[in-house]
């Protein structure tokens, strides 16, 4: 067997395949999501890593875009180390959730039991995180679940949040959730 050194016609290729992967990891990492994109709100690290980013856990908020005066806070550990600084490192699927009334509670639309609120990609293919919302007509509390999935295997890991929907400000009128569920 004789080595052949590559020509610049390989190298060009080599070189235009890497940017199409990196072009391409960027779109599909990019986050799919029903509300705006989530405020960062702090980033912790928790493993250090000598030569490359660290592993860190980081806080987000997001207002649920049907539901006015209703904001999440969750926090998601993420991957340090040269594959998630590149976006290549699938994240795991420890995700905590905690969702408050901020305001008086408006309905913009109907909406369907355990619609989602929000989505984004947790990994370059297949696995994203979910904050759905549902209502509890009985006691007039809408409720906010996160968890992940992946289209083979989902993860059973998930926190669920409720929100009781409380009279704001002196004339409040309180809306029930019950009315906007299709």
């Amino acid at each position: 067997m004789t080595f052949q050194p590559f020509s610049q016609c390989d190298a060009k290729w080599r070189i235009g395949a890497l940017l199409a992967l990196l072009c391409a990891s960027f779109w599909l990492t990019a986050p799919a999501h029903a509300a705006d994109e989530p405020d960062l709100i702090f980033r912790r690290s928790t493993v250090f890593k000598w030569l490359s980013p660290n592993d860190k856990l980081a806080t987000y908020g997001v207002d649920d875009p049907e539901v006015e005066g209703v904001s999440c806070h969750f926090t998601v550990p993420e991957r340090g180390g040269y594959k998630g600084w590149l976006g290549l490192a699938e994240e795991v699927s420890d995700i905590s959730l905690a969702c408050r009334q901020i305001g008086p509670i408006n309905f913009k639309a109907k909406s369907a039991q355990g619609e989602d609120m929000f989505r984004q990609r947790r990994s370059m293919f297949f696995k994203k995180m979910q904050i759905v919302r549902g209502c509890d007509a009985k006691r007039n509390v809408l409720v906010y679940m996160v968890y992940s999935d992946r289209i083979i295997e989902g993860s059973p890991k998930n926190s669920t949040s409720s929100v009781p929907i409380m009279p704001w400000g002196a004339d409040a009128v309180i809306q029930k959730c019950g009315d906007f569920i299709r």
